[in-house]
């Protein structure tokens, strides 16, 4: 009876033949685990160039195995749930193909996880999918064995990670981040098998590019699962053609969907990065939310006392079948409320307390769970004062996705 592998590589691949060629060589490179011998999955998501004969040839130096889907459009995170499925081994690597890893790769991995229960972030070197600039190392990139090329090449800043100012910042180590999850993307990272299997694997309904990685890194989190950074679990981006303008649209949308299935502030202010820049508001680095999240919970710790009954009591005249959206309704709102009153907070601590119409929710009013024109106004208390300034444009555009006019009392305005 064989052995159960160490790891299981997972990479999944749609007409990258040769993309996948140098991703495969470098794994046969790899120097083997002190736990053992790890495994390949090459998933493919319906190739139609010689993805099967690459992977083939790659046998006889690889325990790798090839599962295939059939071509219904994109469908990357169903290919990483299919070559998932039969692993057996305790730790899951998720590799892109054209990622070519460097010789310790995968006992890198492996490193991480023995230090207890986590997900691991690789160091990508070169990887910067929102960019399509001029690459003067592309050759060395191309042409040099991974090492070799990281050797030369790996302080100049088209081969750093586009992360390391955070990983720098954390010390490579998220333990102290309260949104670890956003850095945790499927070009190079690890997972507890169980882990990964209790949180669901990834989310099918992610069909075009982008977003499922997050998805998959926040419901990790939520169940409590650490994250950590692996510099030494390296690998280096092959530049190949990409369509930049078209995945950072539909990774937009995506992150649309994520905020969708997970309402909450953290999640708003994730979408809001991605998808609704305002001209007032400055993003200094689009792949952090960190900073506006400990923001907004530094806000809501600064209003807790806060009261606003009196704010909100002109609501019990409103007419019943006005549609009223409240931000920042406080943890005692006035009882006798219209039925078509909804209640949100930023305050975690809040929601899900009963109020009318329904249970309390949990929002910044960034994105709000409404459909566009469906809402006749939107109440802002002075709750949101100490976030107002700062988040009032991505509010106000919401007002006007919902079709609704934005009251802010507590500045005596009024906006349609």
């Amino acid at each position: 009876m064989a052995a159960r592998p160490s790891a299981t590589v997972v990479i999944p691949t749609y007409n990258r033949a040769e993309l996948l060629r140098g991703t495969l060589t470098a794994l046969a490179a790899n120097r083997p685990p002190d736990e053992g011998p790890f495994e390949v999955v090459v998933a493919d998501d319906g190739s139609t160039d010689h993805t099967r004969e690459v992977v083939r040839e790659s046998g006889d130096r690889l325990t790798v195995r090839h599962v295939f889907q059939e071509d219904r459009g994109f469908r990357a995170a169903a290919a990483r749930n299919a070559g998932a499925r039969p692993a057996s081994a305790p730790v899951l690597v998720f590799l892109d193909a054209g990622v070519r890893p460097g010789p310790d790769f995968v006992r890198a991995h492996l490193a991480a996880h023995a230090r207890g229960r986590r997900a691991v972030i690789g160091y990508t070197h070169g990887y910067r999918p929102d960019l399509s600039p001029p690459d003067v190392l592309a050759a060395a990139r191309r042409d040099l064995a991974p090492a070799e090329a990281v050797r030369r090449h790996g302080d100049a800043d088209a081969l750093r990670d586009v992360r390391q100012p955070v990983f720098e910042r954390f010390g490579y180590d998220l333990a102290d981040a309260l949104v670890p999850w956003q850095w945790f993307w499927s070009v190079n990272c690890s997972v507890n098998t169980s882990d990964f299997r209790a949180a669901g694997g990834f989310d099918e309904d992610f069909r075009s590019w982008g977003g499922e990685d997050l998805d998959l890194g926040y419901r990790l989190h939520r169940g409590g699962t650490a994250f950590t950074v692996s510099r030494a679990a390296w690998a280096l981006d092959t530049p190949h053609e990409r369509s930049t303008g078209a995945d950072l649209a539909s990774n937009a949308a995506n992150i649309g969907m994520l905020a969708d299935k997970h309402p909450e502030p953290v999640t708003e202010l994730l979408w809001a990065f991605f998808a609704r820049p305002a001209d007032r508001f400055e993003i200094r680095h689009e792949w952090n939310v960190e900073d506006e999240y400990r923001l907004v919970l530094a806000a809501a710790e600064q209003a807790r006392g806060t009261d606003v009954r009196a704010e909100l009591a002109p609501l019990r005249e409103v007419a019943g079948d006005q549609r009223v959206v409240v931000l920042g309704c406080g943890a005692e709102p006035p009882t006798g409320l219209a039925a078509g009153v909804r209640l949100f907070d930023f305050d975690g601590r809040l929601a899900g307390l009963s109020g009318p119409g329904g249970r309390v929710g949990h929002a910044l009013g960034v994105r709000l769970p409404f459909a566009d024109g469906s809402v006749d106004r939107i109440l802002v208390t002075s709750r949101l004062s100490g976030l107002w300034e700062r988040w009032q444009a991505h509010i106000l555009a919401e007002g006007r996705r919902l079709g609704a006019q934005v009251d802010v009392p507590f500045l005596s305005r009024t906006v349609r």
